[in-house]
């Protein structure tokens, strides 16, 4: 293909767009507290303003790839952009928490639009060749937005007030709308019948899916409502599988999974996702809880994870034109196994140290494995489908790392619960919140400490799980992804519309 003379002008347009919907939803996690106490916003109100945003978003990944592909993958990030800096707006002047719930919605609406497109539009921009370097920085922008949103928000939060960290989408959107206008080409897929079916089975399947994974842990999975989700789940998620595989202009081409690097890294990225997506979740408690940090040396915590991506980034891109995609992939998650094991090793005495040493390692892991996973991924999909394949990537992760924050979120509570002196008050076995409160009272050290041991136990648990969910990440890898080879190597001649997945990294 011919190299797109503006290519990394475009990607930075893209980043950009990437950036800012990552910021934004690590941002919130800062500003609970200021929005609980300005608009009264009751425990349920906070719940849906958090799990709003994730619904939507979920819910239309698959369709607004399907969409992009069918109408131009530029076309329909612009549209997104647009509407999600409009909802931003909305959101930054809310006054009551329903306003606020109806912009998360609107964003979650403009951003499952934004994403799917950013990573569609790179893989028809670069070549096989600068592929990996791309995606390798896309990842890294991806990495600096989950580090840095919690230190920006607080920042935002501490100089103005909570709706600042929303009205900062707005000129950024803007930028990269008229960015995205100016520079990127459009690109399509070749037309077809939209599959109306299939949209609306998704969007069913999928949101039923995800509701289900955030109320598991909280209603339990024996729960009538926890029960009648994952029934709608199931059943939307079968039919629309079904009418994939019979319609003749499927929304998500099926056979893509008859590739083994496709269903190698698909696999791969769901256990890798799974682990890290309750990386913050376990460990931004633990460093406030037990080792007592304060929320901004809490966020500073993370910067060794995004230095040593960002640097591993640009490596893992160097050694991906002589390495097998499967090695550097299995590699880098080997690493990330070692650093869960260095966090899950973790005791109360420890100080800033030994944390340092497990993000470090963890963010080489990443650094290295990610993006190889990634783009091996996105190899193995036709250009024509691009936008929907990207939406599949985008989907995978988003799942898994649900998944992660549900099950790693009950491993950590039940084990906590467990941990602690049966002869301590009720709600101090069940949330180490509440234990530090009743201390704090009643000037009963004993239990402070009690409860923290518990939770450093529990902690130890949930990253011990993590380290062996990626090590059976890196071992599915090895065995499915055989067959890709370097990035330098000759491609294989490709059939029409089906290009070869051989020179993927």
């Amino acid at each position: 293909m011919d190299r797109h003379p503006r290519r990394w002008l475009i990607l930075v347009v893209l980043c950009l767009s990437s950036l800012v919907l990552v910021i934004d939803n690590m941002v919130l996690t800062v500003s609970v507290p200021p929005i609980a106490e300005d608009l009264k916003a009751g425990a349920q109100d906070i719940q849906w303003i958090i799990d709003s945003y994730i619904l939507v978003f979920a819910g239309l990944l698959l369709t607004s790839g399907s969409l992009s592909d069918r109408f131009g993958r530029r076309k329909v990030m612009i549209i997104g952009l647009a509407l999600f800096g409009a909802a931003s707006l909305v959101a930054a002047v809310a006054a009551s928490p329903g306003e606020l719930i109806a912009g998360r919605v609107l964003m979650g609406v403009g951003g499952a639009l934004v994403m799917p497109s950013t990573l569609s539009i790179l893989i028809t921009v670069f070549d096989d060749e600068e592929r990996p370097k791309a995606i390798a920085a896309w990842s890294a922008v991806a990495m600096i937005g989950l580090v840095g949103g919690p230190v920006l928000g607080g920042a935002l939060i501490a100089h103005f007030w909570w709706g600042a960290v929303f009205l900062l989408n707005v000129p950024v959107a803007a930028v990269a709308i008229v960015a995205a206008g100016v520079l990127m080409p459009e690109s399509k897929g070749p037309w077809r019948k939209p599959d109306l079916p299939g949209m609306l089975l998704s969007m069913v399947g999928m949101t039923a899916l995800v509701w289900s994974i955030i109320v598991l842990p909280r209603d339990g999975f024996a729960h009538v409502g926890t029960l009648a989700s994952m029934a709608v789940a199931v059943a939307a998620l079968t039919a629309f599988g079904i009418r994939q595989v019979r319609t003749d202009s499927p929304m998500v081409p099926l056979k893509l999974f008859r590739n083994r690097v496709f269903t190698g890294a698909s696999f791969s990225l769901v256990l890798l996702t799974f682990a890290t997506g309750g990386l913050m979740l376990v460990l931004t408690q633990y460093l406030q809880f037990v080792l007592e940090f304060t929320p901004t040396d809490t966020g500073l915590a993370f910067i060794p994870l995004a230095v040593a991506s960002l640097a591993f980034n640009v490596i893992g891109a160097a050694l991906g034109k002589k390495l097998p995609a499967r090695v550097l992939t299995a590699v880098g998650m080997v690493i990330i196994a070692a650093g869960f094991g260095l966090l899950a090793t973790l005791s109360v005495g420890d100080g800033f140290t030994k944390v340092a040493l497990a993000m470090l390692v963890l963010g080489i892991g990443s650094g290295l494995g990610m993006p190889a996973a990634a783009n091996a991924l996105m190899g193995a999909i036709p250009g024509e489908h691009a936008g929907v394949g990207s939406a599949l990537n985008d989907t995978i992760q988003q799942s898994g790392a649900a998944l992660g924050v549900a099950i790693l979120g009950t491993v950590l509570s039940s084990t906590y619960t467990g941990s602690m002196p049966a002869d301590a008050p009720a709600s101090a076995r069940h949330a180490i919140t509440d234990a530090l409160a009743l201390s704090a009272g009643s000037g009963d050290t004993g239990l402070a400490r009690a409860a923290r041991e518990a939770f450093n136990t529990a902690t130890s648990t949930t990253f011990t799980v993590s380290g062996i969910a990626v090590l059976a990440a890196a071992v599915l890898t090895l065995v499915l992804m055989r067959g890709t080879a370097a990035a330098q190597a000759p491609a294989e001649p490709a059939e029409a519309a089906e290009p070869a997945v051989e020179a993927v990294v």
